[in-house]
């Protein structure tokens, strides 16, 4: 899936799959400036910044086993 042609119903299907869901709650838990800043910049549109912001958080090994389950 191209990040062009990622559509919101492509993100909808992510986030309801249960590795979606397990990202989505360790996020939300998560109290990582990384976090807030890459929340803030995708709310700017600025979505490279906002990668770049979750990069750190890509880090974790929990976090990337669920990327990689998502496709990632």
């Amino acid at each position: 899936m191209e990040s062009q042609n990622f559509s919101m119903e492509d993100a909808m299907r992510l986030i309801q799959s249960p590795a979606g869901q397990q990202l989505m709650k360790l996020l939300q838990s998560s109290d990582d400036p990384a976090l807030h800043t890459a929340m803030d910049q995708a709310n700017q549109g600025n979505m490279e910044s906002a990668k770049d912001a979750i990069r750190k958080l890509a880090e974790s090994e929990q976090i990337r086993k669920l990327i990689s389950q998502l496709g990632g």
